[in-house]
């Protein structure tokens, strides 16, 4: 656990006028890493996941002096942080403790990731400046060692029973695999993911759009304990933290930069989960979707990703690994059909058979000759073979089928 306390010196800062302003412990000066875990607890609180500009500000400077900035009001256009963006961050500042919020989030047995740390999923850092400040994380195991071997099963909340037991299939074979199955811990699709990993004994992680000690929606209040316990609760927002409808859009993008490789099992063409795929189409990672009834309005958003071309179809667990694992060695099994005995016939002996009319008659050798296209003792040597074989039997100068 990454529990930062304030050191000395960490103490109330005036962020203002002396007599109005509100405090807020931040890190001072020359306190080094402690300095920007407490700095980065403090942003989760301040700016929205996602923010561009607080993202193009750490990039290249550290957490702590953008804390300063928004202290002191001090603009910097250059960076996208303009007078008025400093000031709706300044307004959040009332109320923000970081290392009470840093306690909070130890008193669950959770942690607080930054970018540097060992558990830190470095593949987070495609997303550039949507790089998430980041991440507090509930649950046991190393979130980076997780996230190597993961994939995302996201789809429609409202989903009919087609969907949902697509979705708990494919999360149970994941599991047995040993994939880490993400998703979002909503109802719908994202339930019957974690549902079908747990059930299994498999490890999944679960992307929320609120504090990890919120149990959003209030329905998985249980669901979201157990994934706490087989895996990670993992979010952008601080303890205490309720959802909005733009955090949830937001959070996917973690998601897809998270994983190897999204799956959409059911989506209607302006389903949100379809953001999921568009983010992992973006990131280069694998996008899939799983076929559904033609009929549904909650197939018709996969639909239109696979016949774009910006998803492959997948049936199976084996196929979701065979784009997302080891090249040339995860392979999904061939899929043939039943073998038939006329299957393994050579094209001359299966010639001569179709040639044979049906009925108890059959037909001379002269007669297959002609209608098989193959000189009489050809057709006398393929007759024999398939009598040896059970197709066919001799009935005097005639020739009839058995089977």
């Amino acid at each position: 656990m990454n529990d930062v306390r304030p050191t000395r010196g960490q103490t109330a800062l005036d962020l203002g006028a002396p007599a109005a302003a509100p405090t807020v412990p931040l890190p001072a000066r020359g306190v080094g890493a402690d300095a920007e875990r407490l700095a980065r607890a403090a942003l989760t609180r301040l700016a929205e996941p996602g923010d561009r500009a607080v993202g193009r500000w750490l990039l290249d400077h550290p957490a702590a002096e953008l804390l300063r900035v928004i202290r002191d009001r001090t603009p910097h256009p250059e960076l996208g942080l303009d007078q008025a963006r400093v000031a709706a961050l300044h307004a959040r500042l009332p109320g923000t403790d970081p290392a009470a919020d840093l306690a909070r989030a130890g008193s669950h047995g959770g942690r607080f990731l930054i970018p540097g740390d060992a558990e830190w999923p470095s593949q987070l850092d495609d997303l550039a400046d949507a790089t998430p400040v980041g991440l507090w994380v509930l649950g046991t195991g190393s979130l980076r060692l997780l996230a190597l071997r993961s994939v995302a099963v996201v789809g429609a909340r409202a989903c009919t029973s087609y969907g949902a037991h697509v979705a708990g299939e494919l999360a149970a074979q994941l599991g047995e695999r040993g994939w880490v199955v993400v998703s979002g811990a909503a109802y719908g699709i994202d339930a019957a993911a974690h549902r079908g990993a747990l059930a299994v004994g498999g490890a999944t992680v679960a992307v929320l759009a609120c504090g990890v000690d919120v149990a959003y929606p209030r329905g998985h209040h249980e669901l979201i304990r157990r994934i706490a316990e087989q895996g990670q609760l993992v979010s952008e927002l601080p303890p205490g933290e309720h959802p909005n409808r733009f955090r949830f859009v937001l959070r996917n993008r973690v998601m897809a930069a998270l994983t190897r490789g999204t799956v959409v099992v059911e989506a209607a063409r302006r389903s949100g989960a379809l953001s999921t795929a568009r983010r992992a189409q973006e990131l280069n990672r694998h996008t899939m979707g799983v076929c559904g009834p033609v009929t549904s309005e909650l197939s018709a958003g996969v639909h239109a990703l696979l016949r774009s071309g910006a998803a492959t179809l997948v049936t199976d667990a084996a196929e979701v690994v065979e784009q997302i694992g080891a090249i040339g060695e995860d392979l999904a099994p061939l899929r043939d059909g039943p073998l038939r005995p006329r299957d393994v016939l050579g094209h001359a002996a299966a010639l001569v058979l179709e040639a044979i009319p049906a009925g108890p008659d059959g037909a001379t050798v002269e007669y297959l000759a002609r209608r098989a296209g193959f000189p009489p003792d050809e057709v006398h040597k393929r007759l024999y073979e398939l009598c040896s074989l059970g197709f066919v039997q001799r009935a005097g100068s005639h020739w009839r089928v058995t089977r």
